[in-house]
């Protein structure tokens, strides 16, 4: 049966590799980017039933704007597979004042995916781009409050995500089914060769296992765990991501990020 998915980050790296594997099983691909000129070049590349949107993820207007468009054009969504992700930039701060790293890899996609729960059913699938690169979260620095270096933003948003993923799947127990996933690391991705500056492995490791994620049944029962690819098997995330206490205080930064910046 032909699912309907959406990718965010589906322009380049292992989110266009997800998506060419998925649209050649026969699904609906429903691509995300940043610009139009790389999202109909994605479109071409991927071919069969595709839908773009556009979206800026370091601009929760924007994100807010696209899950409207999403509502608009389809009334059931499958899978979300949130992929878009940043490292190393020249200009990390907005003018905001917040950390690039923690809205487009946490704050982002917890939006959206707020905003399409209505359109996700108890069997649908939220997969979410973790890493093996995980740290403790710095409060002050995900409210833009603090300053961090590129590899500590990166790998602090990536606990961040993982952390509202286990969250989201105790609050929402009959689903949607929610799966936090390192796709391995330093794969062949533009941020694994602009921020590491290595050619980096095989993009398809990642593809295969985002699909798996997204559509195998070993995967139906897996809300609220961590798949590190690196490993092959489900394992343990960052201790703070199985403290709930700790895991509940990031939530809750992650929630006056969004009101505020969708307020201003």
């Amino acid at each position: 049966m032909p699912k309907t998915i959406l990718i965010t980050g589906a322009t380049d790296g292992i989110g266009l590799e997800t998506a060419k594997r998925l649209a050649a099983e026969g699904h609906e691909l429903l691509l995300h980017g940043r610009s139009s000129a790389k999202l109909d070049a994605a479109r071409a590349a991927v071919g069969g039933a595709t839908t773009g949107y556009i979206a800026d993820l370091s601009k929760l207007e924007d994100v807010v704007r696209m899950a409207g468009e999403i509502a608009r054009d389809h009334s059931h969504l499958d899978v979300v597979i949130n992929n878009a992700g940043v490292y190393k930039m020249p200009a990390p701060i907005t003018q905001d004042g917040y950390d690039t790293r923690f809205l487009v890899n946490t704050v982002a996609p917890y939006v959206l995916t707020k905003r399409l729960l209505p359109l996700m059913g108890s069997d649908s699938r939220v997969i979410n781009l973790s890493s093996a690169a995980q740290a403790p979260v710095n409060l002050a620095a995900l409210q833009g409050r603090a300053r961090l270096d590129d590899m500590g933003a990166y790998a602090q948003s990536k606990l961040a995500i993982t952390m509202w993923t286990i969250q989201l799947a105790r609050d929402l127990p009959r689903g949607p089914v929610f799966i936090a996933v390192n796709p391995g690391s330093l794969l062949a991705s533009k941020m694994v060769k602009e921020g590491f500056g290595v050619a980096g492995s095989d993009l398809g490791i990642g593809a295969d296992i985002l699909r798996r994620a997204a559509l195998d049944p070993e995967f139906s029962e897996a809300s609220g765990k961590y798949f590190d690819n690196d490993a092959g098997a489900f394992n343990r995330p960052h201790s703070d991501a199985l403290n709930a206490g700790k895991v509940a205080e990031v939530v809750r930064a992650i929630e006056d990020v969004a009101s505020r910046f969708l307020k201003a």
